[in-house]
This record gives C-alpha cells, structure tokens and sequence, in this order.
C-alpha cells in the first residue's frame, strides 16, 4: 500500500523536476501548494472521500489524478516522464537541503555534476564559488547540509516506528501466538532516532516481508533467560554500570525488584540511558504520563496554516476528553503561514469568546484560551504591539526566520523574547528539525535560566521532527524547577497526538507531572494565565 509520505514525496519530486526542465509554472505551483497542504493530512489518503479531498486547498484534478494514479500503481506518468530525462544522481541532488531547481540546474549543467560524491568533492575543492549564484558562504552551507544527510541514511524518527510495532503486535497475535517477544534497545528506550531497531523472541519467527528496508535486528533466546534478556537489552551497558548490575547474577527473576535488590526505585525503560544519572532517577508515580495531559496549547487552525477551522479543533480536543485548547496561529510576520494581522485576530479572539460562552451557558467547563505563536523579530521584539498582547491568554514566542545564526545572535533574540513580559511560552528554543536540520546553536542552561527569570514556560515540541527542547536539557530544567509545556503543534486534528511523543521525551529525563503546565486543570491552568498578566 502507497503511504502518505510516498505520495507527498512524489509530488514535491514532480514540482521540482518540472521547474528543472522549464515546465509550465502554473503546474508547477499546483503541485507544490498540495504537497504543502497534503503533509497536515494524517488518514491515509487512499480513504479519503470526495468531501475530505474538497476541504483541502490546491488538489485541482490533475493533482488528484495523479494521486488516484500513484495509488494504484506506485507512481504517475508525469512523473516518470521527467524521471527519463533527468540523470538519477541530479534526481538525488535535490536531497541536498538548499538545493531547489535553480541552483540543482546550475550545478548540472554549468559544473556538469550530476552526483552526490561530485557534489560533495566539489565543495570540498572549492569549485562552487567559482559559479555565479554561489558564494563562500552557500558552498560551506551545502557541503554541512550534505554532511548532516549523509550521517542521517539509516535512521528514523521513533514516531515511523510505531504503525510497525502495531503491524508487529497483530503479526504476532494471529501468527505466532504463544511466542514472546520484546522490544529492546532504542526502541525500549523510546529514543527519538532510531538506528538499530531490535527485537528478542524465544522462538524462530519469519519477519522479512513486514519490516523491509528497516534492518530490524531479530534475535533468539532461551525462554529461561526471555526476561532477563529483555531488561538487559533494553538498557545501555552505561546504565547497568551506573546501577552496579553485574549481570545474571544480580537478576532477581523481575524488573522491579532487581532495582529494589540495588538499592533503587523501579526505572523506566526510556530513563536507562548513559545521560541519566543515579541522582536523577525518581519513582515511576511521580513521572509525567501521557493519562497526566489535561489540555493542548500552541495549536494552529484555518486563520493561518491549519486544516481545521476553530471550531473544529475545539470540538476534538473536547472529545478527546481535554480540558482546553491553546489557539496560537502564526502571527503577522509569518506572510508564508498566511500569519494573522491585528485585525483578524481580534476577529479570532471574538470567535473565541463567542464559543468559550457557549461552552458556559451548556454548563460545560471545556474553554479556549485565545493566543498566538509570535515571531521573534531579529532584534527580539514580538511582531504586535503590547496593547495587542495584553489581550490574549497566552503568548508563545519562537524563532521562524534567519535561522543560519551564530550563538551570540541567536541567544541575544531569544534572551530579549523571554524578557518580554508578554511572552508565556518559548517555542521550539532551537528550531531544529531531527534528521532534516540542526538547531541554531544556544546556551541551554542560559536559556532556562531566564525562562526560570522570567516565569517563562519552556516548550517541548512534541512534533516528532521537533522534540524541542531536546530532553537531555531538560534535567537542567528541572534542577531549576522550570516549568515544561508539552505541545503539539498541531496543525490538524490528528496533530494532537503528537503529545504522546512529546511525553516520551518528556520521561527520559524523569520529568514530573508537576513541572508540566498542561497537566493543570482548566481551573488551575485558569488562574495561572490570569496571575501572570500584567
């Protein structure tokens, strides 16, 4: 079956192949509007009906044509028209981040370049800045972009994962039942990349088909030695050192109390990692748990770049059983997310209070909180004025633009963000993007500091390309008794699912519940957004 992510990639590959060889750009944009639209889309595109496709912008008929075709047969014909006239290694230069269709065409054709390693000795030797259009400067920017794509190849982000644990998990219901089998290493751990997924079964099973391409690691063992095994390889050998486990003979037949045999609490699988120290570890009780979230904040709807209008995304987050729901479009400044200006978002706001009322007079508590993801200005100022700020719940303050930044610049933006009184949240503090792009280089207990300062909450992005802030920082946040929003980001209705990820970072540094914002009640989380106000 033709996933979601073949599809987009098929039609991102199409624009840009289609402007490489001058195709016509009204096609062109087509295209490239609904791969944007598409990526906020999580239900298989494939049961989508006719009233699903109309919602969302930019699928005309030859795009829909083309999806309903490469659904069929794992490609279009448009498509593989420009595959025969491209080299395939020119194909791959588009993997290059930076690299669109003009600069791809100019490497081509000018330099003659038509691989990867060309491209990459290339800049090594200097070549590009000799062309017109690229500099010192570009050159370097490409040659670390393909450095950070190369060491990417063969690895996933954890949320890939999870429909093959569920396909594993059904595999081995109806084929193999009676066979135990257990998730070990960083998959256990619930790292954010995965490298080497593994798996321990006491007896031989097939797998081959299910799990092509993933390199899954399958490994037989005794059925005596299953749970032993399976606490074993679900830490690094630095955790079984930092707790003095010395093997089979400190096994005491069960997890629990193996840890209670050396003198500790109970560790969560995600915490067994070489990062986590003894002092750092806490009771499972006190650990935030994805059941703790009682509400969503930093959410995105029609205003701006969501699918979902207000309403919508309000009725679904109630339906799932939260408390509240945090509306924070982009903000003027972010023109490619159709950013709202002033007026519609006191428009927005209106809306808000208008649904927050009926929500009263039903006798139901479920509210939204009325805010905005603001962009840091390249100075560090918000882009609206205080008496517009002063009048929402909440402010999150992030990064979107000029992101190439050295750490003196980025940390002088983000300082001057978190000293405004109007700034609730710092969102995605390095902008990174796992796998794709590296985060703009910060001092993270400087950061937390002034957050701590400043009664700002620190974001950890659960969007599963995000995980930002980074939970290896977050035992520094925690030290300083810093409170963490886990939010989603959402851009759609399944977008709040992302906090299960987001939590899973959240408890590999032992976070607790407490230090969590949205675990508050909507009474709780209420009163907080009232007491901050100026």
């Amino acid at each position: 079956m033709v996933s979601n992510d073949q599809v987009l990639k098929a039609l991102g590959l199409y624009a840009k192949l289609a402007e490489l060889h001058g195709e016509n750009e009204f096609k062109i944009r087509a295209y490239n509007t609904a791969a944007f639209n598409l990526k906020k889309i999580r239900e298989p595109f494939g049961e989508l009906g006719d009233a699903e496709w109309k919602k969302v912008p930019g699928v005309n008929k030859s795009v829909l044509d083309a999806i309903g075709e490469m659904l069929r047969t794992d490609t279009f014909s448009a498509l593989q028209e420009m595959l025969e006239k491209t080299p395939p290694g020119v194909v791959e230069l588009f993997q290059v981040k930076g690299l669109g269709p003009k600069k791809v065409s100019i490497i081509w054709h000018q330099l003659g370049i038509e691989t990867l390693d060309a491209l990459f000795n290339a800049c090594r030797e200097n070549r590009l800045v000799e062309v017109k259009g690229f500099g010192v400067k570009t050159q370097q920017e490409i040659l670390q972009n393909m450095e950070f794509m190369l060491a990417a190849k063969g690895k996933w982000h954890y949320a890939k994962l999870e429909p093959l644990k569920l396909a594993l998990k059904e595999l081995m219901e109806h084929q193999y039942p009676g066979v135990k089998y257990a998730w070990v290493g960083e998959v256990a751990r619930c790292c954010e990349v995965i490298e080497n997924p593994a798996i321990i079964v006491d007896a031989q099973i097939e797998l081959t088909e299910l799990f092509d391409g993933w390199n899954l690691q399958v490994e037989v063992v005794s059925s005596k030695d299953f749970e032993r095994l399976s606490f074993e390889k679900s830490a690094t050998d630095k955790h079984l050192e930092v707790i003095g486990y010395q093997g089979e003979v400190d096994w005491k037949g069960d997890e629990m109390v193996t840890y209670q045999s050396l003198g500790l609490p109970y560790v969560i699988a995600e915490m067994r990692e070489p990062e986590v120290e003894k002092y750092q570890f806490l009771s499972p009780e006190k650990i935030i748990a994805y059941n703790d979230i009682k509400g969503t904040l930093h959410n995105h709807t029609t205003y701006s770049d969501g699918l979902n209008t207000l309403v919508e995304m309000a009725d679904y987050a109630r339906n799932l059983g939260l408390e509240y729901l945090g509306v924070c479009d982009h903000s003027q400044s972010a023109t490619y997310a159709n950013g709202l200006r002033e007026d519609r978002l006191l428009q927005q706001m209106d809306e808000i209070a208008a649904y927050n009322e009926a929500m009263a007079k039903a006798g139901l508590s479920f509210r939204i909180f009325s805010g905005i993801e603001s962009d840091i200005l390249g100075n560090g100022d918000l882009d609206y004025p205080d008496e517009i700020l002063a009048q929402l719940d909440l402010v999150v303050a992030s990064i979107h633009s000029n992101l190439g930044m050295t750490e003196e610049k980025a940390m002088s933006r983000l300082i001057a963000a978190i000293e405004n009184p109007y700034t609730t949240i710092l969102g995605h503090p390095t902008g990174r993007l796992l796998l794709l792009r590296n985060g703009y280089p910060i001092n993270h207990k400087k950061i937390i500091d002034a957050c701590v300062a400043n009664g700002v909450v620190i974001e950890l992005n659960a969007n599963p390309y995000r995980l930002d802030m980074d939970w290896r920082h977050l035992f520094y946040a925690i030290e300083r008794d810093a409170l963490i929003s886990i939010n989603p980001d959402a851009h759609q209705l399944q977008g709040y699912h992302d906090m299960e990820f987001g939590t899973l970072a959240a408890r590999k540094a032992g976070v607790p519940t407490g230090n969590v914002l949205n675990t508050f009640s909507v009474s709780e989380i209420s009163r907080y957004f009232r007491d901050r106000k100026i």
